[in-house]
């Protein structure tokens, strides 16, 4: 049997409520050569009972059962299961628009380079969907280009991840799906990046992401703050800051205090914070001392490989830390990195 060109990689658990209107978006999509992957997560609602009616009809839908494991398992097994090079994500409380497969693959065809395309995403129902999310998917819909998401894949997981599209042999190179602890698809975008793969993303929303009080991003504990932390710290460390002899913080509040405890636990070489608070000037963090911004150029100039990371999240500061760090002729992506 031929492959098909594209498979479609959903796992399912207890998702009785929302699957059928997602199995419904998957049928109309334009693009028709694609098999979906949907993996039973030992759903104890009417899932199993649905997804077998769709199989009745829906010859391009597989399904696999296993006892409930959790999502990471569940991607672990679609994804040895999917047979196309190439590999979307969809989850089953989310609604794809009937042109997001047929795009998707478009472009992965056109750019082989490129080894995961997102697109941007609405959230729905309006009702739900609260400031936080809005803002966070503002921006991470102006990250397009591969550019935009290495520059800034520190800050917050950068794709939401049933709206991507991958290469399945790039993600096999890095080694699949895990689970380290923080969230599993957060992992891979900074595992592939390390890698150098390529990013991109489409600029048109071919994607709606649901809202509720019980997606994974809201109840699972990989998923709080600390766990993004431990993840940050963990790839900067074999990343950007690998290799430095002095690493400087900008930002002493609680997620710069945070941050840099997890970084000194992963053996990068913190030097000293900088902040802008009088309070804090003078003081230390782990030992080390705070200083104001303008001492920047006087500390980078006693080290031979040094790196900064801003951890300063405050709405609005990002425009401004950049103009600061430019007049310093220190270059983003290279000298330095946010990660808040």
């Amino acid at each position: 049997m031929t492959p098909p060109r594209l498979s479609v990689l959903l796992p399912i658990y207890n998702a009785a409520a929302t699957l059928e209107e997602a199995l419904r978006s998957l049928a109309a999509q334009r693009f028709r050569e694609f098999e979906i992957v949907a993996v039973d997560d030992g759903s104890t609602d009417a899932t199993p009972r649905l997804l077998a009616a769709w199989a009745r009809r829906e010859p391009r839908l597989r399904v696999l059962r296993q006892p409930h494991q959790g999502i990471v398992a569940a991607l672990q097994a679609g994804l040895a299961q999917c047979r196309a090079p190439l590999v979307a994500r969809m989850d089953a409380d989310d609604i794809a628009l009937p042109q997001r497969l047929a795009a998707q693959v478009a472009f992965l065809e056109a750019h082989p380079q490129v080894a995961v395309v997102g697109c941007q995403v609405a959230p729905f129902p309006p009702q739900a969907v609260r400031e936080g999310l809005r803002r966070y998917l503002a921006w991470q819909n102006a990250l397009l280009s591969d550019a935009d998401i290495r520059r800034e894949i520190f800050i917050e997981s950068p794709f939401t991840h049933p709206s991507v599209a991958f290469r399945r042999a790039a993600v096999v190179a890095v080694g699949g799906y895990r689970d380290p602890g923080w969230p599993e698809d957060y992992d891979l975008w900074l595992r592939l990046y390390l890698a150098g793969a390529r990013f991109a993303k489409l600029p048109q929303v071919l994607l709606r992401w649901r809202e509720h009080p019980h997606r994974l991003t809201r109840t699972d504990p990989r998923c709080s703050l600390e766990n993004f932390l431990r993840a940050k710290a963990h790839y900067l460390a074999r990343g950007p800051l690998a290799e430095r002899d002095a690493v400087f913080l900008w930002g002493a509040g609680m997620m710069g205090r945070r941050l840099g405890r997890l970084l000194l636990r992963e053996g990068v070489p913190l030097r000293a914070y900088l902040d802008i608070d009088p309070k804090k000037i003078g003081r230390t963090r782990q030992g080390r001392p705070i200083h104001p911004p303008e001492a920047l150029p006087s500390l980078w100039s006693k080290a031979q490989r040094p790196a900064l990371v801003v951890a300063v999240g405050a709405e609005g500061a990002r425009p401004l830390i950049r103009k600061r760090l430019r007049d310093f002729a220190l270059r983003e992506g290279e000298h330095w990195w946010f990660a808040a």
